[in-house]
């Protein structure tokens, strides 16, 4: 590269570095201005938008991050605390009738119709040739026709904006060359373009549009009387605001642009990270499961196993295709064994879970459970409705830890509130119930769907267990207040009445 050829690229680079300093020294100035007429602007705004409504209300007695008309995991908002809603769902954040909101999205959906450029290059026109009849010139004429040219044109400014600058701003540069006077319409035409262009151009092209820019102007000024009027520092000072502020455009859209891409990126990689720990959870969940019900399905296919066996030394007369047919179950209920000892290898690979050497607990045990809460601080009752009776093994452990995680729960998120336990023994079922009330010491009484210290996973854990037996369940705020947990377990067969 030569040197001339190096001069000028650093020209290219230094001119575009001085009308992005421009275009920087003015937003600066308006920002200042700005700041100093805040206490204006805030009082204008509040007549012209209505009184700003709190970003978030605060219930009674609750932290200020969870509003008891906060949006939860189960539904909208519920409670009289949040802002007013209208018919949409929407938050109202100033009266429905401020005049400013209204005239805003008004403007704005009518500069974005495709219909606003024709509409504003045609009446920029017309005001271009209106101005000329103080000056008693016929609108057929020869600044007529400049005037026309260097407005007109930019009714295609959105389709064709360098061709369109190009015919507009040669127009309004031969129009002063030629002798005819300057129009404040035709000025407006003239830096409205180099505004367009160094909005849709780079920091280097728009530098060398200052230069070009401000070269014709001092050509102007050398050749012709028409800008006699208008000082040249102010003729050049308003080219360069004009780019500079359409460059300084530019860059706060691509800020803008980047931000909102780099924020949607978050969303999308923060969204796959929740449902995937959310799905790990259930599989956790489901292999805690697997290992509680080992235990209890082991016993069964080994008595199983021992009977068959067994059946033909205590039983006479059997025929050989009996004796066989129960070698025939003893071989496979063992076969059963070894594939059930291998999934819970399989399941215990992980090194993480420690060894349960205490038996699986069972609905005789709710009583020491309740204790428990009442010893850690908690208030607790138990009722049980229907004629009690033994249930599986698989039910029982089900039930008692869906009652296990809930007062978990309560204690850790509504702290103090009498919790409710109800179990009733339906001829086909096993419903279970547990409510806590409404706290006095804080109103956060929604169970969130969170990791928990001891390996369990809140509402993910007791829906695992509920739907794993083909069972229902349900979790949400109560109608009366609080928090209701509701289980339906299936019983699958008849179960003899408990005496």
């Amino acid at each position: 590269m030569s040197a001339s050829e190096r001069y000028a690229q650093h020209a290219w680079r230094l001119s575009g570095r001085i009308v992005a300093g421009v275009g920087q020294v003015l937003l600066w100035i308006l920002t200042g201005i700005g700041r100093l007429l805040r206490p204006l602007t805030a009082k204008i705004s509040a007549r012209l938008y209505g009184p700003a409504a709190p970003s978030s209300a605060r219930a009674p007695g609750g932290p200020a991050h969870a509003p008891h008309g906060a949006a939860g995991p189960y539904g909208p908002p519920a409670g009289p605390y949040g802002p007013p809603a209208g018919r949409d769902g929407a938050t109202r954040i100033g009266p429905p009738t401020a005049p400013m909101p209204r005239w805003i999205n008004g403007w704005r959906e009518f500069a974005e119709s495709w219909f606003f450029a024709p509409l504003t290059g045609l009446a920029l026109a017309i005001a271009a040739l209106a101005e000329l009849a103080p000056h008693d010139v016929p609108p057929v004429s020869l600044a007529g026709g400049f005037a026309v040219a260097a407005t007109l044109p930019l009714v295609w400014r959105r389709e064709f904006l360098r061709p369109v600058a190009a015919v507009v701003l040669g127009a309004f540069a031969a129009g002063l060359l030629s002798g005819q006077s300057l129009l404040v319409t035709t000025a407006f035409s003239a830096l409205y373009t180099l505004y367009l262009l160094a909005q849709h151009m780079p920091r280097q092209s728009a530098g060398v549009l200052a230069v070009g820019s401000v070269a014709a102007l001092i050509v102007v000024y050398l050749a012709s009387d028409s800008l006699s009027d208008i000082p040249w520092p102010a003729g050049i000072m308003a080219v360069l605001a004009a780019i500079g502020l359409g460059d300084a455009r530019r860059v706060a859209e691509t800020a803008e642009r980047t931000n909102a891409e780099a924020r949607e990126r978050t969303t999308e990689t923060l969204t796959k990270l929740h449902e995937v720990t959310r799905e790990q959870a259930v599989l956790r969940e489901r292999a805690r499961i697997a290992r509680e019900l080992h235990d209890v399905v082991a016993h069964s296919v080994s008595m199983i196993a021992v009977q068959a066996e067994t059946a033909p030394y205590t039983m006479a007369n059997l025929s050989p295709e009996a004796e066989r047919g129960y070698s025939e179950i003893a071989r496979t209920a063992r076969e059963a064994l070894v594939e059930m000892r291998r999934l819970l290898t399989v399941l215990r690979a992980d090194g993480k879970t420690e060894p349960e050497v205490t038996p699986q607990p069972r609905l005789d045990r709710l009583p020491d459970l309740i204790d428990q809460h009442r010893g850690a601080g908690g208030q607790a009752e138990i009722s049980v409705h229907g004629a009690p009776r033994d249930l599986s093994a698989t039910i029982e452990l089900s039930a008692y830890r869906i009652v296990q995680e809930a007062l978990t729960n309560a204690r850790r998120h509504a702290p103090g509130a009498q919790v409710r336990v109800e179990l009733t023994y339906l001829p086909d079922r096993l419903a279970v119930r547990v409510r806590n009330d409404e706290s006095g010491a804080t109103a956060r009484t929604r169970i969130l769907d969170r990791s928990e210290p001891d390996g369990g996973h809140g509402l993910v854990g007791m829906r695992e267990r509920a739907t794993i037996l083909g069972g229902r369940f349900s979790a949400g705020p109560a109608t009366e207040g609080g928090f209701l947990v509701e289980a339906e377990l299936p019983v699958t067969r008849e179960e003899p009445p408990r005496p």
